[in-house]
């Protein structure tokens, strides 16, 4: 069932909200454009759709827009320890089916790979494309970054171990976004601003806010052998591989998993969040590649 809301926080102008019961939970996604192609935008950590907000109206001139909470996160309904990145990819199949939207161009970043790479894998008939910015895979090297004694993150560890992330990071949302994640991430000076921590702690601060981003990390850390085997069977989908702070790293990670040449763009002077830092430029890279499809 597909439900009209009204925004729970911030919003922007063109925008519609909505809410769509789909196996057995209900994702809040924000709809934009209408006519082209369907595009679905999936956010990563710590993230909602909001972190599209300035792309959106400018994939909208030529596309259908959708931008979704992932179970877990945003203004979806909250996620239960059994959560990760399969059923994150089979609530992904089934919000196609029921929006009668694919196939579509899936554009997705950051944590969401494990997500993006089964729901092409499994569901190849929802996905026209493959867009993937600053992201990596479980079994292709992104478990490095968890490796706190060679440069890898904390809060990776911290966000899969059972429980923690409530104990340690509640009440604390807003110093952790604004003055550790977005700061640590970023490189364009004032791209994110207070009220775009605001809005994305907001999501977090709720009850079991952190769950979400616990099961995407726990299956990130688990199912590297997994994406290994399935990358015997490359993906035929067209790709792209948009790189910012990581550099080559997700063009790298597609090789791995995509049959065929994979179209790389790296945009210097960009941090991890480029939907943030760097709209137009990627708005412009990925309306280059939809109209070459």
């Amino acid at each position: 069932m597909h439900t009209p809301v009204a925004p729970a926080g911030a919003t922007v102008p063109g925008v519609r909200h909505r809410t769509t019961d789909v196996n057995g939970t209900t994702l809040h996604h924000v709809t934009a454009g209408t006519s082209g192609d369907p595009v679905l935008l999936v956010h990563g950590f710590p993230e909602s759709w909001w972190v599209f907000h300035r792309l959106i109206p400018l994939l909208a001139e030529r596309h259908r827009v959708v931008a979704v909470d992932l179970r877990g996160f945003g203004d979806s309904a909250t996620a239960g320890p059994d959560f990760g990145s399969a059923v994150a990819a089979e609530d992904l199949h089934a919000l196609i089916g029921a929006l009668d939207l694919g196939p579509v161009h899936l554009v997705g970043q950051d944590i969401a790979g494990g997500t993006l790479y089964r729901l092409a894998g499994d569901h190849p008939g929802d996905v026209r494309s493959l867009t993937a910015i600053e992201m990596g895979l479980g079994g292709f090297g992104l478990e490095g970054f968890a490796d706190v004694t060679h440069g890898g993150s904390w809060h990776i560890g911290v966000l899969a171990a059972p429980g923690i992330a409530r104990l340690l990071l509640t009440g604390r949302e807003r110093e952790l976004l604004g003055e550790w994640a977005f700061p640590s991430m970023t490189v364009v000076p004032g791209a994110v601003d207070d009220a775009d921590v605001a809005e994305l702690a907001r999501t977090f601060a709720r009850d079991g806010g952190w769950e979400g981003a616990a099961g995407l990390y726990r299956s990130m850390l688990t199912e590297g052998d997994e994406l290994r085997a399935r990358a015997r069977t490359p993906l035929t989908v067209p790709a792209l591989a948009v790189g910012g702070s990581g550099g080559p790293f997700t063009a790298a990670t597609l090789a791995h998993v995509v049959q065929g040449p994979v179209r790389a763009v790296e945009l210097d002077g960009v941090g991890h969040h480029v939907a943030l830092e760097a709209p137009e430029r990627l708005a412009a890279v990925l309306l280059d590649f939809l109209a070459s499809l």
